[in-house]
């Protein structure tokens, strides 16, 4: 006898009988089918008293999806990256940024003059 003991092949240890009769009965549930814009149908399953969501994110593809097979939700609106600069120039026109620059080289000339800044 090589390598020893008794041990079951296959199994391990603490592993019971599996089988929903062991396990005890499953609730009840329902199957709901989510349809996306891109064509992929989702069937996702809920408990029976679960409130269903109008939407649901689409595991192949992730844009929502909804119940509605003839008007699946459309996709997201991806705005582009915007850079500071883009938020500064919506905020204030080119006339009032050249007010402010002269001020701000106004404001640095004096502080300079009196010593304040040196550079």
């Amino acid at each position: 006898m090589a390598g020893g003991g008794s041990a079951i092949r296959g199994s391990r240890v603490g592993a019971g009988p599996m089988g929903e009769a062991e396990r005890g009965e499953a609730a009840p549930r329902q199957a709901i089918t989510y349809f996306c814009s891109h064509d992929h149908r989702s069937v996702i399953t809920f408990a029976i008293e679960a409130v269903v969501p109008e939407s649901w994110d689409c595991p192949k593809c992730g844009l929502p999806a909804s119940v509605d097979s003839e008007n699946p939700p459309p996709a997201p609106k991806i705005e582009p990256y915007k850079t500071h600069l883009a938020y500064v120039k919506e905020r204030r026109s080119d006339a009032e940024a050249e007010v402010i620059l002269d001020e701000a080289i106004q404001l640095l000339r004096s502080r300079r003059k009196s010593g304040e800044i040196i550079f």
